[in-house]
């Protein structure tokens, strides 16, 4: 890695830039404060580092956090107190999904803290640490910089945020950010290093559970893709031909036009042969894998962990048993090795989606979808517009340079169920789950990798907490598809609690006039109320790659995606969300 410059009139902040732009960090987002904009100055000179100036803290936050899951690292920059309050949220999701980004907050000079002043942005008590201490439990490294150890504390910070891909922060007084940077040593990038020993009694207890299986299948998630192993990962599936299948959140970590691939997994909503699959196999390879609410349809899942190969960061576990400092890709790698020692499978995997003889059910279900697709095609013009309509042209319409930002809700679910073609990628925030995500998020993936196109999926709900940043998405003149679901209001929330109650409507806008009013040029703007409509504006959006294109359909306000109703009809007891 390249080393900080050595000019002489080099500043503290100066060699952050250095450092993030060493880390692939080309863009910084972030909204000006009175207390960093002599910072910004030096931002705005620096020759590799752009900053994006976004309509809120809020929105710099969840842009920084697209940014991350596609260039693998990102940064915000917020002024002290209001401005880094405005963003704690977006770097907390980022916690709880593991995205490695550094929050830079400047704040007030060195002199102003010692006096105890009653400067603007505090609680008026001389306590200028209280928000450094609130990030404290968001982040995975923070510190306070001072002049003796300011750039010791900036690698410190930065290298464990790669080590364990979670964010970090760092408060800067403003005197200290424009105070000298002497020149400073190439960065040292964390190495997870393996135990050898642990690896061995690892290979040994995984290679005595696969003898003693049947069935073999794999479910992945997320932390695949944080902590690189995605080649390791397809690695093992293609050793075997493993039948496999990935949580909501971890979707596109494999190609899911591999025979094998299963589809998603999520317990109860899972369609039947994914379900089967999962809970049935005599032996279960978990591979990155968070068992939450969402992602497991309310912990409806059917398998034991504690009775699979587990296979975590750092740990990779055995029918319980733990095998510390194996990390992800190398616990994989030995996984391939053993189950390419195998002897092939002389029958399908039972259950397996793929393999599934045909019984008159599933002949049944396939006559059903046909009569349906024929029943549209001829009637498209006429019938209303429907959940399950919307998702499989949505899916059908997918390009394998696509990036799919699918926000939390009816979108998300909806979309989960569509298999993408090879090369496309999905980006959902399920663990933390804050609505309006995906706006921010895909400014961020978007500059981070111009060569992929956009497509946003989102709700009239979801889209009103952050829709000013369209308008920073279109002055980057970037050319994303944004897919609006206009259902008159939360639909999710709807058929947790309140169905007609008064708090899940949303005020009506008129979403077609907001591109142009938030100064996005010459968009394309579309909408949809029949599959026929739906059809012809998906086609002319995906051919239509110079302009940013929105999509709004009209969907009614109680008709969900099938995921859901699959889990009323499967587990009605575990229907809602929340208890």
């Amino acid at each position: 890695m390249t080393a900080s410059r050595s000019d002489t009139n080099a500043t503290v902040m100066d060699h952050l830039l250095d450092r993030l732009n060493a880390l692939g960090v080309r863009h910084l987002f972030g909204v000006p404060g009175d207390y960093n904009l002599k910072v910004l100055d030096r931002v705005v000179a620096h020759p590799r580092v752009e900053w994006v100036g976004t309509a809120s803290e809020l929105g710099a936050a969840y842009a920084a956090d697209g940014y991350g899951r596609t260039n693998g690292f990102g940064a915000l920059l917020t002024t002290f107190g209001v401005g880094e309050l405005s963003a704690i949220n977006g770097v907390a999701g980022s916690y709880a999904e593991h995205v490695p980004l550094l929050h830079i907050a400047v704040g007030p000079t060195s002199a102003t803290e010692e006096a105890g002043s009653l400067v603007h942005h505090t609680m008026g008590d001389g306590d200028f640490d209280r928000f450094a201490r609130a990030h404290r439990h968001v982040v995975c490294a923070d510190a306070v910089l001072r002049p003796d150890d300011a750039l010791s504390e900036i690698d410190r910070v930065l290298t464990t945020c790669l080590r364990e891909s979670r964010p970090g922060y760092l408060r800067v007084p403003r005197d200290v950010a424009l105070g000298p940077a002497a020149p400073h040593p190439p960065l040292d990038l964390p190495d997870r290093q393996a135990d050898a020993d642990s690896v061995e009694a690892f290979r040994g207890a995984a290679r005595e559970r696969l003898a003693a299986a049947g069935s073999v299948a794999v479910l992945a998630d997320f932390l695949v893709d944080r902590f690189h192993a995605r080649a390791e990962l397809a690695a093992l599936v293609a050793a075997g031909s493993l039948p496999h299948a990935t949580l909501t959140a971890g979707k596109t970590v494999v190609d899911e036009r591999d025979p094998a691939f299963l589809g998603v997994y999520a317990g109860a909503m899972s369609e039947a042969g994914v379900r089967a699959a999962i809970d049935q196999a005599d032996l279960l390879i978990l591979a990155g894998v968070v068992l939450a609410d969402m992602a497991t349809g309310k912990f409806t899942h059917e398998f034991d962990p504690d009775e699979a190969i587990d296979l975590g960061p750092t740990t990779a576990r055995v029918d319980g048993v733990a095998f510390p400092d194996v990390p992800l890709a190398t616990a994989l790698a030995v996984l391939t090795e053993l189950v390419e020692e195998r002897p092939p499978a002389p029958t399908p995997p039972a259950g397996s989606a793929h393999h599934q003889p045909a019984s008159p059910a599933r002949l049944a279900n396939v006559l059903k979808e046909s009569a349906t697709a024929l029943g549209r095609k001829l009637c498209g013009s006429q019938l209303p517009l429907t959940q399950s309509y919307l998702w499989k042209a949505v899916g059908s319409a997918l390009r394998p340079d696509h990036t799919v930002y699918a926000d939390n809700g009816t979108a998300m679910l909806g979309i989960a169920d569509r298999r993408f073609p090879s090369g496309a990628r999905f980006v959902a925030q399920p663990m933390w789950s804050s609505i309006g995500y995906c706006i921010p998020a895909l400014l961020g993936g978007q500059l981070a990798d111009p060569s992929r196109r956009g497509l946003l999926l989102i709700g009239d709900g979801a889209a009103q907490l952050t829709v000013q940043e369209l308008g920073v998405i279109g002055h980057h003149r970037l050319t994303p598809i944004v897919l609006l679901v206009n259902n008159d209001g939360y639909t999710i929330e709807r058929v947790t609690h309140g169905l007609h109650a008064v708090y899940n409507d949303i005020v009506q806008w008129r979403w077609a006039d907001l591109p142009a009013a938030l100064g996005v040029r010459r968009p394309l703007v579309l909408s949809a109320r029949r599959p026929a409509e739906l059809d012809s504006a998906l086609a002319r959006a995906v051919d239509t790659t110079d302009r940013f294109v929105l999509i709004e359909v009209f969907l009614h306000k109680e008709d969900v995606p099938p995921a859901l109703k699959r889990m009323v009809a499967n587990r009605p007891d575990r229907a809602k969300w929340v208890a």
